[in-house]
């Protein structure tokens, strides 16, 4: 993202950056210049249709260079707005929706935004109006509209706060340890990330958090023997979820796991192959958008030497390392972490885990 906001080349490429994608999409949408944006072959697989529609409603010209809907597109000069009001699904990527708010300030007549249906990822899209205005925006979002009038942004100075998708994992470590505490610095109690979520799904799954003044200290602590969890506003956090269940014998029922499938990777998928490895199962029920995660016997012993694929994705990876708790495990592909975590082996090496890289 830093290098592609300063870049002067005709092609920006996001590699597999999905995030980066849909947000400089939106930006560029709206700027005088021509580009191209691309990615990776999977990114090119990853549907951009829903935000190119919306950015050409409001008067963005945008066109596709291979196949309908997915990226490499073509983003023209922006010369006029079209129109300020559009209904955007409130069941996809809430990445879409945050896009479209960024850019809502800076357009002629501003926007306003109806949310239809369920809304997936709340926490994201509120966290985006609050930095909003906190860099002094104004925003208002009554029911299922959030409106934004032609406003201009103000500078300011701040803190970001450590990244509790990446903390996620050390939570992770800490439910399958015999007895672990960890400090994590720069988390915030009062968080605007979706993904503190953790800390309340693993209070159920083993990890009891303390919260300081710079940070949070998890501790080893009981857990239940089933659980129920809502991952419609934390989609990020059920690869880490799903692998704690699967080794300590947590039955867990789970909804919200819907944009799983449009990800790095199709996660449905990769979790179901990579869990039958410990003898898990994540079944999809008769019931509407529900899952199943069928924990391991834990009368029997985990496999030995585990080899776990990563499919090109970064929390697949982060997910399944601390199986190595249980057992010692190869993961294929670990420089997939460098998209979101990129010392996360290091890591794992200063609290004793120790790696060596197999030819």
């Amino acid at each position: 993202m830093q290098k592609l906001l300063s870049s002067q080349e005709k092609i920006l490429d996001v590699l597999d950056a999905g995030t980066t994608m849909r947000f400089l999409t939106a930006y560029q949408a709206i700027n005088k210049d021509e580009r191209i944006l691309t990615g990776t072959a999977r990114m090119c697989e990853r549907p951009i249709e829903i935000l190119v529609n919306s950015l050409t409603e409001i008067g963005a010209n945008i066109e596709y260079q291979k196949d309908e809907g997915y990226p490499p597109i073509l983003l023209k000069a922006f010369s006029d707005q079209k129109k300020k009001d559009i209904a955007v699904r409130g069941d996809i990527s809430s990445q879409y929706i945050s896009a479209l708010l960024m850019i809502a300030p800076v357009l002629p007549q501003g926007l306003n935004i109806t949310l239809t249906g369920r809304v997936m990822s709340r926490p994201y899209i509120e966290m985006t109006r609050k930095l909003m205005e906190r860099f002094g925006v104004k925003t208002e979002w009554v029911d299922n509209v959030i409106k934004i009038s032609s406003q201009s942004y103000s500078s300011g100075e701040y803190t970001i706060e450590s990244d509790w998708s990446g903390a996620s994992y050390w939570y992770s470590f800490v439910a399958l340890a015999e007895t672990a505490e960890v400090k994590l610095l720069g988390l915030r109690k009062n968080s605007w990330q979706g993904d503190i979520k953790i800390a309340e799904i693993m209070s159920s799954l083993g990890v009891e958090s303390t919260f300081l003044e710079d940070g949070v200290i998890l501790t080893k602590t009981d857990h239940k023997s089933k659980v129920e969890i809502d991952f419609s506003n934390c989609p990020d956090l059920a690869q880490t979820v799903c692998v704690v269940c699967a080794i300590k014998g947590i039955r867990c029922e789970m909804v919200g796991l819907e944009s799983l499938r449009i990800k790095e990777t199709d996660r449905i998928a990769a979790l179901q192959n990579e869990l039958a490895k410990i003898d898990a199962k994540l079944l999809e029920t008769e019931e509407n958008s529900k899952w199943e995660l069928i924990p391991r016997d834990l009368s029997k012993p985990v496999n030995k030497s585990i080899t776990f694929d990563t499919y090109h994705d970064h929390r697949m990876a982060m997910a399944l390392a601390p199986v190595c708790t249980q057992t010692n495990i190869i993961i294929d592909d670990p420089s997939v972490v460098n998209k979101s975590y990129p010392g996360f082996w290091n890591d794992l090496e200063k609290v004793g885990i120790k790696l060596e890289q197999v030819l």
